[in-house]
């Protein structure tokens, strides 16, 4: 007669660090107390199982109203990577959903994770900078990490990070400066924004572009960049990437709002790249090359060399897109206006 054999083995497909999470939020209060275990197998356990359950948003609701994320702060700081790593990619999954977004900026997580912007582990950087970059989206989360003073930190990341964690950091300092630009400045950061323009990357010059329009929409952001950039953005507005050219644009109109700006505009001989964007009828630039070229036809010298240039905004007076007629109608204006 046969008699049924018990191994001590595991199945082959099982993995011992998962825990079990059959019973969905109703686990939550287990693994919540698991997390504070002393066993270091029992706290990676839980965390895996929660890395699962929060791809639901109604399991992160439930998770931030068990207590969570005061035990994922402490983890944070844990001597094991495999722990900083999972609680890390937590928290940027939960801040994929809005219900997450908003429970870390009420529970302080955005302070906290300043710890790991030095974390040994790259994967680890990398997941509290994609935090920062979802958090950044929100206006509530930019004023936090504003807050929280990191925004010299980052500007002095972007010298020592890998080019997939500067371009996060470009992000989610865009999203920021939108907002406040005066501690980015202090920290130099029109210059660090400066060398990143020139880089083999095309998305970090997208991005970098990008940051310098924001920081271009405060008035002492402005004065920086026409001191020490626009040479640069004119010569990218030749650039072979299409988003290059247009983040670089949106720039150098920022710029040229002051007199500064149109004299070093027309200083770097921006009028003839503007022109051939102006032109092109698929170019994501022509709006912002129109804008542009209308501020430094307030400058004599810039509407004497624009005067014979008008058939090029008569032709965007046909374009699709209502906005660039209109830019074209005020730059016509302003080109052939008679004293």
């Amino acid at each position: 007669m046969a008699h049924a054999r018990i191994s001590a083995n595991l199945p082959p497909d099982i993995d011992p660090t998962k825990a079990p999470i059959a019973f969905g939020k109703r686990a939550l209060p287990k693994l919540n107390e698991e997390l504070q275990s002393p066993e270091l197998l029992t706290e990676q356990r839980a965390l895996m199982a929660l890395c699962d359950l929060v791809h639901d948003p109604e399991n992160i609701y439930q998770a931030i109203e068990v207590g969570f994320l005061d035990n994922l702060k402490t983890l944070l700081l844990h001597h094991d990577s495999t722990v900083r790593q999972k609680t890390t990619q937590i928290l940027y999954i939960m801040a994929m959903h809005n219900v997450g977004r908003q429970g870390l900026i009420q529970n302080g997580v955005i302070s906290a994770l300043t710890e790991l912007l030095d974390d040994p582990v790259d994967i680890c950087r990398k997941n509290t900078h994609q935090i920062f970059e979802m958090m950044a989206k929100l206006p509530e989360g930019a004023v936090g990490i504003l807050r929280a003073g990191l925004i010299p930190l980052l500007v002095f990341k972007l010298k020592t990070e890998s080019d997939g964690i500067q371009e996060l950091i470009l992000e989610t300092l865009s999203h920021c400066l939108r907002l406040e630009a005066s501690e980015a400045l202090a920290a130099g950061a029109i210059t660090v924004l400066k060398g990143k323009l020139t880089q083999s990357s095309v998305a970090i010059r997208s991005k970098a572009a990008r940051v310098l329009l924001e920081i271009g929409t405060h008035p002492e952001g402005k004065r920086e960049v026409c001191e020490e950039v626009i040479p640069v953005l004119v010569s990218l507005l030749e650039d072979a990437d299409p988003e290059v050219q247009a983040s670089a644009t949106g720039a150098l109109m920022f710029a040229t709002v002051t007199p500064q700006g149109r004299f070093a505009a027309l200083g770097a001989e921006a009028i003839p790249p503007l022109l051939k964007l102006a032109a092109e009828e698929t170019s994501k630039a022509r709006l912002s090359a129109i804008k542009t070229l209308t501020m430094l036809a307030e400058l004599p010298e810039g509407r004497r060399t624009l005067l014979g240039h008008t058939d090029t905004f008569q032709q965007r007076l046909n374009d699709p897109c209502e906005a660039v007629k209109r830019a074209a109608q005020t730059a016509l204006s302003v080109i052939t206006w008679k004293p």
